[in-house]
């Protein structure tokens, strides 16, 4: 889709901070992250909505989204050089459940026991103080996970 932006991402024509990617998949943080490490997972195929998604490409988006989230669960990620201890996975569809950009995507948040951010709260005060670090981060730890199957 031409006015896509994650299919800008997708092309390269964009810019992003890529953690992960495959033939079906790419991952990249979000530029507005609810916590450092924030990510988000997207088919390279344009996919709106659930409605239009096949289920196998759901599948892969939803593997990738484990794989990261399991990353986050055993190498630190974000600043504080803190080892996740869950991850929330969430897949807005459509305008009445806070999808904003209209290609499926999966999040991945990681999460500290005790950090007490709700995820309303986490949509309006959405940073991180160093992306660049917390990319490289993510993708050591990735390739740590990778490793060690």
């Amino acid at each position: 889709m031409s006015n896509c932006v994650f299919c800008a991402i997708v092309d390269g024509s964009a810019p992003a901070r890529i953690v992960y990617s495959d033939d079906d998949v790419v991952a990249f943080l979000d530029i507005r992250p609810i916590r450092p490490g924030h990510t988000l997972v997207i088919p390279r195929e344009h996919h709106a909505r659930l409605d239009t998604l096949p289920p196998e490409l759901g599948g892969k988006m939803f593997a990738a989204a484990q794989r990261i989230g399991t990353a986050m669960q055993q190498a630190p990620v974000g600043s504080g050089r803190t080892i996740a201890d869950g991850v929330n996975l969430a897949l807005n569809d459509g305008r009445a459940a806070f999808q904003t950009v209209f290609h499926s995507h999966i999040h991945v948040v990681p999460r500290l026991r005790g950090d007490r951010i709700s995820l309303a709260k986490g949509l309006v005060l959405r940073r991180d103080p160093d992306p660049d670090a917390t990319a490289d981060r993510l993708r050591a730890a990735l390739e740590e996970v990778a490793g060690e199957r």
